[in-house]
């Protein structure tokens, strides 16, 4: 009987003469065994932030681990890994082809800083480790500086990304190793182990019911902009998918209309049923594969013409054309929408995405609280 050959990857940590410790990958394969050093550290913990530093050091170096074994196990097999020795980049802009607008725009700056960090634009995933993710990452957070990728502003003053531009830049990068792994690239997600940035809270800003019937009633400098505005605060759909949308995604059904569409931010498929106010925003049907919407414009100028639009409704908020979107979900939250159902019709993937929404409107019910003026006078508090 052929005895199993026994294949194992350990992970181990050698101290060194200035108390942190050393880890490196102990390999035991066909009787012999070989160290790789993994030029990771853990330090001494003395503090709160030293022990977070070590876990997530120690994330890294489990999944740099457990590559190790999937590289083992693939040649032992036979089996030779995916399709690994394509190149990185190359997946990145087969994805980015298939975008457009400012969705399209945010991937673009993404490769740019990419090739910052990593000049060899032919990297394949093969040559990709935990390690070089977290470098990324890293870069991401010290050296990557807004602007520096936009040639129309050279002349501002580059500065740091902010913790929203970090998030958002990473997570398409990680975006990139997903589709690899569900399209059989790659086995093994070097990102798997690799800490996302924490998204910062910021305010939402929303128009109230009241807002959006003084804006009704404010001549809009652009009447298809104007409509295209109020069908996302009637369905919560964004910028990017209100501009590809065309007449063969509206369907009727069962005495209503309703619009099938591929969400362009996640690539999911939708169905969203209208209501009559955001089925007459469309206006009379065109022919299959025309613009519901047509010349809009770049978003650029959307963002001139709501705020001129608004400001002349004086409505004193920072309002773009996201801010529908917004609208939209408090809306429902406040006439009593269950949270998972606004998250469905969001079209998003996680319920905590919409929580953010659920906290606006815990602050305006706080807010509507302390609007109660002051009933008891000091005479009446003393009786």
């Amino acid at each position: 009987m052929t005895q199993k050959k026994k294949e194992i990857v350990y992970l181990r940590k050698r101290p060194r003469s200035n108390g942190s410790f050393a880890l490196f990958l102990d390999i035991c394969r066909d009787g012999k065994r070989t160290t790789e050093y993994l030029k990771m550290y853990l330090v001494p913990e003395r503090t709160r932030e030293d022990k977070q530093k070590n876990k997530e050091t120690l994330k890294l170096a489990e999944a740099m681990r457990a590559k190790r074994i999937v590289e083992i196990q693939s040649k032992d097999f036979g089996i030779v890994a995916a399709h690994e020795d394509a190149a990185f980049l190359d997946v990145m802009r087969k994805i980015i082809d298939r975008k457009d607008g400012t969705t399209k725009t945010s991937w673009q700056n993404c490769l740019a800083h990419i090739l910052k960090y990593e000049p060899n634009d032919r990297i394949t995933f093969a040559e990709i480790t935990p390690q070089w993710v977290q470098g990324f990452r890293d870069y991401l957070d010290n050296t990557a500086m807004q602007w520096a990728i936009d040639s129309r502003k050279r002349d501002v003053t580059p500065k740091p990304l902010s913790q929203g531009t970090k998030a958002l830049m990473f997570q398409k990068f990680c975006t990139v190793f997903n589709i690899a792994m569900r399209e059989g690239i790659i086995r093994m997600n070097p990102a798997a182990g690799v800490e996302r940035f924490k998204e910062p809270e910021s305010d939402r800003e929303f128009l109230t019911i009241e807002e959006v019937k003084k804006l009704r009633k404010t001549p809009p400098p652009n009447e298809i902009l104007a409509q295209a505005f109020f069908f996302s605060c009637l369905t919560g759909l964004r910028w990017s998918d209100i501009v590809k949308l065309k007449w063969s995604e509206v369907q009727e059904w069962h005495s209503g209309t309703r619009i099938v569409f591929t969400q362009q931010k996640t690539g999911g498929l939708e169905y969203l049923d209208l209501n009559a106010q955001a089925a007459a925003m469309l206006g009379e049907r065109g022919k299959p594969d025309e613009r519901v919407f047509p010349k809009l414009g770049p978003i650029q100028s959307a963002r001139i013409s709501i705020a001129a639009w608004v400001k002349s409704a004086g409505i004193n908020k920072h309002i773009t054309f996201h801010c529908a979107r917004h609208t939209f979900a408090v809306m429902m939250l406040d006439l009593g929408v269950d949270l998972y159902t606004v998250s469905k019709l969001l079209g998003h993937k996680s319920i905590e995405t919409t929580q953010v929404y659920a906290k606006i409107l815990d602050k305006n019910k706080k807010a509507a609280v302390e609007r109660i003026p002051n009933i008891f006078d000091e005479d009446d508090a003393d009786e």
